[in-house]
């Protein structure tokens, strides 16, 4: 575990001596879109079907109302705790751009979202901007998710879906990815397409079950194995990370990286939209 202790205090937990880890590079990275950071760092969003404010002094995460059971069960898998994320970027800094990349965001992490909710999130993320996407989550979670205690939205599932045209999902302004959502919940819904065997499936036949959507490509659906189900050997490649490979690798991506290419490919992907001149020539 990247921790030395969760113990609860009041109605919180706090994690004490969280290694590796920074809120608003994990959050604010482009792999999750219900998360907003307010006046005082920390940040507020809805997850798993949960509400939760979580903060960040020092090197201790506060998990605001939230019990030590529910912060085993829920944001210790959701906020990949218990990778070791040192020895990771270890290794992924054997390789001069790599190491470049970790340095930019060390405290990034790959984060374990719902499956559907990733499946359907990186449908809408086609062709689109981050604020563009985290619109049209926010209005299909008003529009169709359950509410929650505090006023916010769970993602709604494909039974709440199951029935809908492309027309009943005019409000939250998708476009043409209206009715790629909707495949993708007629398939879910009536049982074509299981998501928990997703896990643990051979990777080619894991991508080939999630491109029998319509609209979804190799991207979208790399997408949904390494930020909804855990797969980190995935490398979803978009506009951002084919242009790092055409500058930073022009011979190819380094095999030794596999097993942890999409974490890797996090970094890189942070990295090169900000540092879009980067042309691999930087001193070591």
């Amino acid at each position: 575990m990247d921790y030395e202790q969760a113990m609860g205090m009041g109605n919180d937990t706090v994690v004490r001596r969280v290694r590796h880890f920074d809120l608003e590079q994990t959050l604010d990275c482009g792999q999750c879109f219900r998360w907003r950071k307010n006046a005082d760092g920390s940040y507020s969003g809805v997850a798993l079907g949960r509400e939760l404010t979580v903060g960040q002094r020092g090197g201790d995460l506060i998990f605001h109302d939230t019990a030590p059971g529910d912060f085993r069960r829920l944001w210790r898998p959701y906020f990949d705790l218990d990778r070791d994320y040192g020895a990771v970027k270890r290794a992924l800094c054997s390789d001069s751009v790599m190491r470049r990349a970790v340095d930019f965001c060390p405290g990034m992490r790959v984060a374990r979202q719902e499956p559907w909710e990733a499946l359907c999130t990186f449908i809408i993320s086609q062709n689109n901007n981050i604020p563009r996407i985290k619109g049209i989550v926010q209005r299909l979670c008003e529009g169709f998710g359950r509410l929650l205690p505090g006023g916010g939205f769970a993602f709604p599932g494909p039974e709440r879906l199951a029935g809908l045209q492309p027309q009943d999902l005019a409000d939250i302004r998708s476009g043409f990815r209206a009715r790629y959502i909707l495949d993708a919940v007629r398939l879910v819904h009536a049982g074509e397409l299981e998501l928990d065997t997703l896990y643990t499936l051979e990777l080619a036949r894991a991508r080939e079950s999630l491109m029998r959507v319509k609209g979804v490509g190799p991207k979208v659906a790399e997408c949904a194995l390494l930020y909804g189900l855990g797969r980190a050997e995935c490398f979803p490649v978009d506009v951002w990370i084919a242009r790092a490979l055409e500058q930073l690798y022009p011979g190819g991506f380094p095999a030794a990286f596999a097993p942890v290419a999409g974490i890797a490919q996090q970094y890189l992907f942070h990295y090169i939209r900000h540092h879009p001149g980067d042309s691999g020539n930087s001193k070591e």
